[in-house]
């Protein structure tokens, strides 16, 4: 690609070879209040997960203390936290939800 500089000269530009965007987990950490019903429905409804899916993720919370929801781009796996932690509030559960980076290839 080539454009003119302000004195009428000819540049070359290169092009810079674009990078995937970082991805983050969202993972739903485990308290002692909130009922297992209601994290298999977020997980259904902010999440798309199957009910089966949506169960076993439920199931590694309980056991294992957290369970990963999903992967995105950090601004949607923001977008996520923020969502389901207004609708936790909302119903009144502590339900607990953080990012973090996916591990580099």
């Amino acid at each position: 690609m080539t454009r003119r500089d302000g004195e009428g000269r000819t540049q070359t530009l290169e092009r810079l070879k674009t990078q995937r965007p970082r991805l983050y987990r969202v993972l739903l950490l485990n308290d002692d209040y909130t009922p297992m019903d209601f994290v298999v429905y977020v997980l259904e409804r902010y999440f798309r997960k199957s009910e089966h899916e949506a169960q076993l993720i439920m199931l590694a919370v309980h056991h294992k203390g957290q369970g990963v929801a999903g992967v995105y781009t950090r601004d949607a796996a923001e977008t996520k936290v923020a969502q389901v932690t207004a609708k936790a509030r909302q119903e009144g559960h502590p339900l607990r939800l953080v990012t973090e980076p996916e591990p580099e290839e």
